[in-house]
């Protein structure tokens, strides 16, 4: 009697094993997660991960889990294996924050996949996603060049080392070489009252069309710049939105689509690069709405250069 019982504990642990290995599966998503810093009704960018989120659950038939106001290195631990114990094996993280916290953790959950935005921390599962900041600057910063009346361009940025600050400037520079680039660094996000005072010192120099590089504070800015009849730009999601006029063109990201094809990626065993990259050429980037004030002659001119930098990856500045 006791041989028997021991032959079925035996045969219990050999299913609950073969199950566990069937269960984590490189090649097989058996459930989606993500974590969120603050909340996944936030702001656009929050927003577009969760609905990527939820396209992975139509396209897979997936129970899918988020975590919101995971910010620490405790924080993320806890979620994972809370995430972990509930059957997820591809797990999202919407910021470049969770790019260290995952490397640390990624050895302890080996077939888990993590998938994080815009950082150079990468492992054997922990991938990087990031948007070709460089590329839609820049014709941002032609469009400004364009249309500036005051050849006074001001840049709102987070910090020094933001990648797109110098494309934006150097399209500037391309259509309009008379134009003056004013950068004014916030180095808070939270901090939309010194973003308001930085822009309150661009209008002072005269400047009629800013660019606010930051979603923490972009919204506020187009506001503003709305109230007092100037130019702005959007990003994310298509602003024209909050001012048709005011907002001369968004770039708008599709995050939700990059949550597929990392999906469609995983689930064919395709993880293989570590960090990603995206823009135009892969439709991951397009441009909003033109303000009725772009002049049609000149939106034609960006739309070109657009379809051109796809097939060459060349920007205007750097063709012959």
């Amino acid at each position: 009697m006791l041989k028997k019982r021991y032959v079925w504990i035996l045969f219990g642990l050999m299913v609950l094993l073969s199950g566990c290995g069937h269960f984590f599966n490189h090649g097989n998503i058996q459930k989606a997660g993500m974590l969120v810093e603050t909340s996944v009704n936030d702001q656009a960018w929050e927003k577009k991960n969760y609905k990527g989120l939820l396209a992975i659950r139509d396209k897979y038939d997936v129970d899918i889990y988020y975590r919101e106001g995971v910010k620490t290195e405790k924080d993320v631990q806890h979620a994972v294996e809370e995430l972990v114990n509930k059957g997820v094996n591809l797990i999202f993280g919407e910021s470049s924050s969770y790019g260290k916290a995952f490397v640390d953790i990624s050895q302890q959950y080996p077939e888990v996949q993590f998938v994080y935005f815009n950082g150079d921390y990468y492992a054997e599962n922990v991938a990087s996603l990031n948007f070709n900041t460089g590329s839609m600057s820049f014709f941002g910063g032609m469009i400004a060049g364009k249309m500036t009346e005051t050849n006074q361009v001001g840049v709102l940025a987070e910090y020094e080392w933001q990648p797109g600050v110098e494309e934006f400037f150097d399209g500037v520079k391309y259509q309009n070489p008379d134009a003056e680039v004013h950068i004014n660094y916030v180095k808070n996000l939270d901090d939309k009252e010194n973003a308001l005072t930085n822009y309150k010192k661009m209008r002072k120099k005269d400047v009629d069309v800013v660019y606010p590089a930051s979603e923490s504070f972009r919204s506020d800015i187009i506001k503003r710049a709305s109230r007092d009849g100037i130019y702005a730009f959007g990003n994310v999601d298509d602003r024209s939105v909050m001012d048709d006029r005011t907002v001369l063109t968004s770039v708008v990201l599709h995050v939700d689509k990059l949550y597929e094809l990392m999906a469609k990626r995983f689930n064919k065993g395709e993880m293989t690069d570590r960090i990603l990259t995206y823009d135009f050429k892969d439709e991951a980037i397009t441009l909003g709405e033109f303000s009725p004030d772009v002049p049609e002659a000149f939106q034609e001119k960006i739309r070109k250069a657009v379809a051109t930098y796809k097939k060459t990856g060349l920007l205007p500045n750097e063709q012959k």
